[in-house]
C-alpha cells in the first residue's frame, strides 16, 4: 500500500505543533488515507499473462495441492486485518463502524509506515462477539494476523480470547496490549532516569477498562506489586461488592495494601500516575504524589492533565498525543510487535513477547 499523507512533524524529528486547522485535517483525509499499489509493474501482455491468467493458475494449483505454499505466494501472511466494531473509538465512545473507519485507515497507514506491513481496515456492523468471530473465521485465508481496535470493554476481553482460539495466527487487541507495552517501556526508562527500582514504584492507573486492565496485568507480571486501579466509582479493592468479572479479579490481585476511596487516597504518596480514563485530575491531588513522580496522562484527545500543569508536580511527564512532546502511544509498539510475530512465524502473541517488546531498544523508522 502507498500512503497519501506526509510524514507528520513529530516523525520527521521536528517540533510538532498543536495549531492544525480543521481544513488541513479534512484535506489530509479526503478520499481516505490508503491506496493499493503494485508489488511489481504490469506493463506488457507478458506481464499480464504472468500475474493473471494463465500464469496465476499455476500458483492456485500449487496452493490447492499444499496450502502452506500460500504463505510464500500471496500477501496473506504479511497482511494484518485491523478490525473494529466502532464501540470505543479513541475518546469518542460508541460512534459506530462508519465513523470508526478513518481511525482504522490511520492504523493501517501506521502499520505500513512503521512496520512495513500491509494492512486492511475492516469495520463490522455488529457488536455480537460470536458474529465477529464467525465473520473473521470465514475470511481467515485473506490475512495473516488480526489487530483488534476500539472494541468496548468488557466484550473486548471475550472477543480477543475467542479469536485467539479460533484463528491460527497472531491476534492482539492493541488498545489493551499495545498500550500496556508502551507504558511498561516508559516506566522502565523513567525509573532509570530517576535512579529508581522499577519493582519499588507505587503506580496508580486511572481507568479500569481495556487499557487499564492490560496495563495493570503487565506491570504485575514484571514484578511491580503496588498497582492501584481506579474506575469511575473509586479504587478497585476486595472490599467493594459492586465489582464483577475482570474488575473483581483485579480488585484482589492488585492493590496489595487494599486501600479504599477515590483519587485522593490512591494518589497520596504515589510515584506514578497513568491515565487511560478520559477523566480529569485535580492539581491538588497531583501535589500529594512523591517528589520524583511520573505523570503519564494518556487519554486522547484530551489528557487527564495537560503537560504544563503536570510538569509542576512531576519530574517526568508524557501524554498519548502526537502533537505534544514525550508521546507514549501504542504506535510505538504495535507495528513492531506484529512485524516480529509475522517474521518469526508465531501463532500467538504471548506475554513474554510483550515484555520483550517493552524492553527492546527503540524502533527505527523502517520498523526494525
Amino acid at each position: 500500500m502507498s500512503l497519501t499523507i506526509p510524514v507528520p512533524p513529530a516523525v520527521a524529528g521536528t517540533a510538532a505543533s498543536a495549531d492544525v486547522s480543521s481544513d488541513e485535517i479534512f484535506a489530509a483525509h479526503e478520499g481516505g488515507k490508503l491506496r493499493i499499489s503494485l508489488a511489481r509493474p504490469i506493463d506488457t501482455r507478458r506481464d499480464l499473462a504472468i500475474v493473471y491468467t494463465p500464469g496465476v493458475a499455476e500458483v492456485s494449483r500449487a496452493i490447492h495441492k499444499d496450502a502452506a505454499v500460500a504463505a510464500e505466494y500471496t500477501w496473506a501472511s504479511r497482511l494484518v486485518a485491523v478490525v473494529s466494531d466502532g464501540t470505543a473509538v479513541l475518546g469518542l465512545g460508541d460512534i459506530g463502524p462508519a465513523a470508526a473507519l478513518p481511525v482504522m485507515e490511520g492504523k493501517a497507514a501506521l502499520f505500513q509506515r512503521f512496520g512495513g506491513l500491509n494492512s486492511i481496515p475492516l469495520v463490522l456492523d455488529t457488536t455480537d462477539v460470536d458474529e465477529i468471530v464467525e465473520t473473521l473465521v470465514r475470511v481467515r485465508h485473506s490475512f495473516g494476523a488480526v489487530n483488534l481496535e476500539d472494541v468496548s470493554a468488557p466484550r473486548c476481553f471475550e472477543l480477543e480470547a475467542k479469536l485467539i482460539e479460533a484463528l491460527d495466527m497472531p491476534v492482539m487487541h492493541d488498545d489493551q496490549h499495545g498500550t500496556a507495552v508502551v507504558v511498561l517501556a516508559a516506566l522502565t526508562n523513567g525509573a532509570k532516569v530517576l535512579g529508581r527500582d522499577l519493582a519499588g514504584l507505587r503506580v496508580v492507573v486511572a481507568g479500569a477498562g481495556a487499557a487499564g486492565i492490560a496495563i495493570a496485568a503487565l506491570l504485575l507480571e514484571v514484578g511491580i506489586p503496588d498497582v492501584v486501579l481506579l474506575n469511575s466509582r473509586g479504587i478497585l479493592s476486595g472490599h467493594r461488592i459492586d465489582l464483577t468479572g475482570v474488575k473483581a479479579e483485579f480488585a484482589l490481585t492488585s492493590n496489595p495494601r487494599q486501600i479504599d476511596g477515590g483519587p485522593a487516597q490512591a494518589l497520596a504518596g504515589a510515584d506514578v500516575f497513568v491515565g487511560v480514563s478520559s477523566s480529569t485530575v485535580d492539581e491538588s491531588l497531583l501535589a500529594t504524589m512523591s517528589t520524583d513522580a511520573m505523570i503519564l496522562a494518556l487519554s486522547k484527545p484530551d489528557p487527564e492533565v495537560t503537560p504544563d500543569v503536570a510538569a509542576r508536580f512531576a519530574r517526568i511527564v508524557a501524554t498519548g498525543r502526537s502533537d505534544y512532546p514525550n508521546q507514549i502511544n501504542n504506535v510505538l509498539a504495535f507495528p513492531g510487535i506484529f512485524r516480529g510475530a509475522l517474521d518469526a512465524g508465531a501463532r500467538r502473541i504471548t506475554t513474554v513477547m510483550k515484555i520483550a517488546a517493552a524492553m527492546a531498544p527503540r524502533m527505527h523508522g523502517d520498523g526494525r
